[in-house]
């Protein structure tokens, strides 16, 4: 039985985190994505810590479709190591999963 999970990404640039989220949903790779406001990271690179901003996508969709998502978004990343996150669900409504389910499914 398929579950509702939520995939992460980020991406520093507003127009090719749009680009992804909604490539995404026309892929049916996805039911829906939030494309999170600016934000500023920090974090350890080349030795020392590396300011940047930018946006984080959250991808809903599916278990069945978790191992496409990844790689089609790994070849749409600007990142040669992207971020990957998959934070399973505790619970979805039964509605809310059929929709997922449904979207997900190319027709």
């Amino acid at each position: 039985m398929a579950n509702i999970v939520i995939a992460q990404t980020t991406v520093n640039d507003e127009g090719k985190a749009y680009d992804i989220g909604r490539a995404a949903v026309e892929a049916r790779l996805t039911a829906g994505v939030h494309i999170d406001a600016r934000m500023t990271t920090f974090s350890w690179e080349k030795g020392a810590v590396q300011h940047e901003r930018g946006y984080r996508l959250s991808f809903q969709t599916t278990t069945g479709k978790v191992a496409a998502l990844k790689a089609w978004v790994h070849e749409q990343h600007p990142h040669d190591v992207p971020q990957w996150i998959v934070l399973p669900s505790v619970e979805a409504s039964e509605e809310y999963l059929a929709w997922a389910v449904k979207e997900t499914t190319a027709g």
